[in-house]
């Protein structure tokens, strides 16, 4: 189901409602209703998916209660293994098994040898990289003796399967988010209002920031050759691509914030105008910042984080990019696209530079000084370039893209402009309000949420307004989604 339809606005209706009629202490019967509700949001795509995630969850739950009950060490690292190999397991089958075999066949077929490897053209279920980094962080967390298992499974489900955060995160940790299933509050009026500011502006920024930057850039991107394309325009796609992956997917973790607050239930914030960053380091303390805090916590620390020298933590930054990229699917673009940020981010770290623009941009500020502002730019325009590799096809595809954009920058780009020049205006002037409004409130939870309500309300208005007359009512999915 998506946010971006009619039916996710009458399901949630429907639920929100059904939801706060029961009373406050039938907490469990709150929990099953909310159980229920993923799943057939979650089945909305397709029903054998449930499958999937309620085996994956009954492994966790199992294995949590097994550590718990172990004191001995070889044993509850059997127990750990059991959980990695069956989350990881599934995920490596459905997400990356074919794309190994074609790249075996290619290997092979090079060397001269014939081979009947086949794949098996599995459907990837939605969002399983998500729930299961969150399922497996739970188990890992019980291991490491950080939380203590849960004995109630429907509110273990319900902490796997939360339907607002379900497909595309935020992705949540079992200390974090578990225990707002084991006591529910009473109706917080003020927080469902923030949660539904939150919302429209996750809503404008998916359907009408998103969905109209991504005309343009298909458009641009899928030409079969670069080579006589205009320079300019080439550019211009590249920025459009930024701001359609930026809407669409902190768009979507705005509704889904927004969404569980409409529930009592407060979600992690992923991301922190990342767009305002002054280096790579910093844009990645604020771009998906559950995943990167998740492979901060379970991937860099366990490999010794930067506890040795600088060639150590060098080679643990390194992985964390590398796997990064390969989170993201079964191409070669992805992997590139997290070397090119390594490539950013490690002459920072020799220099003792990664930790340099840490605190808010231009503090106190109305306007961004100018050496910040110079700082954003050459910052966006890098991560710009390094969504080149992430949006195309093939590797190939993403240099023919680059080395053409540079060697036409001479050519106007005027016809393709002058006949999309409408579109382009409308586009201006709704990323502008979009960089304005997130500026101001650079310092807040989200690009809505004014101190002074009038202020939010005329944000609001502006923002509705802009969804009625230029959204894109089309049921566009996410991008994410494929992650």
């Amino acid at each position: 189901m998506l946010f971006n339809s009619i039916d996710f606005i009458v399901f949630l209706l429907i639920v929100f409602t059904l939801f706060w009629v029961i009373p406050t202490k039938l907490g469990m019967v709150k929990n099953l209703l909310l159980l229920v509700s993923s799943y057939i949001f979650y089945g909305w795509w397709d029903w054998r998916f449930c499958i999937l995630i309620v085996f994956s969850s009954l492994v966790d739950f199992t294995v949590g209660l097994l550590l718990k009950q172990s004191e001995e060490e070889r044993k509850r690292k059997f127990f750990l293994f059991i959980s990695l190999a069956i989350n990881l397991g599934l995920l490596f089958t459905y997400k990356y098994f074919d794309f190994f075999i074609a790249e075996a066949n290619t290997l092979l077929g090079k060397i001269g040898m014939e081979t009947s490897m086949s794949s098996l053209g599995l459907i990837l279920p939605v969002g399983i990289s998500f729930y299961t980094f969150q399922s497996l962080s739970y188990s890992i967390d019980v291991y490491r003796k950080k939380i203590e298992p849960s004995r109630n499974i429907i509110q273990f489900l319900t902490y796997v399967s939360f339907f607002p955060q379900l497909v595309a995160g935020p992705i949540e940790r079992a200390k974090s988010l578990l225990p707002q299933f084991e006591t529910h509050s009473k109706f917080n009026y003020s927080l469902a209002v923030s949660g539904i500011y939150q919302m429209i502006w996750g809503f404008f920024k998916k359907i009408v920031i998103a969905d109209n930057c991504a005309i343009l850039a298909n458009e641009i991107f899928n030409q079969s050759s670069y080579g006589q394309t205009d320079g300019l325009v080439l550019v211009l796609g590249a920025l459009l691509f930024a701001f359609q992956i930026y809407g669409d997917f902190s768009g979507y973790s705005d509704i889904a914030i927004g969404t569980a607050k409409l529930f009592g239930i407060k979600l992690m914030k992923n991301f922190d105008f990342p767009y305002f960053a002054r280096d790579i380091a910093e844009f990645w303390r604020k771009w998906h910042v559950s995943l990167s805090t998740w492979f901060k916590d379970y991937v860099y620390f366990p490999l010794g984080g930067s506890r040795g020298g600088k060639l150590f933590t060098l080679r643990n930054v390194f992985a964390i990019f590398l796997v990064s990229g390969f989170w993201h699917g079964a191409n070669w673009t992805y992997i590139v696209w997290g070397l090119f940020h390594a490539s950013l981010y490690i002459p920072l770290y020799i220099f003792n530079l990664n930790r340099v623009n840490t605190g808010l941009v231009s503090e106190g500020a109305l306007f961004p000084k100018i050496k910040d502002l110079l700082l954003i730019i050459l910052n966006f325009l890098l991560v710009c370039l390094a969504w080149i590799f992430f949006r195309a096809a093939t590797i190939s595809k993403a240099w023919d893209y680059i080395l053409s954009m540079f060697a036409n920058l001479a050519q106007t780009g005027s016809d393709f402009i002058f006949d999309n020049s409408l579109t382009l205006k409308i586009i201006l002037v709704m990323v502008i309000f979009l960089l304005v409004t997130e500026w101001i409130n650079r310092s807040k939870e989200h690009g809505m949420a004014y101190d002074k309500s009038w202020k939010k309300k005329v944000s609001s208005y502006l923002a509705l307004a802009l969804i009625f007359f230029y959204g894109k009512f089309d049921y566009q999915e996410f991008i994410y989604f494929q992650f």
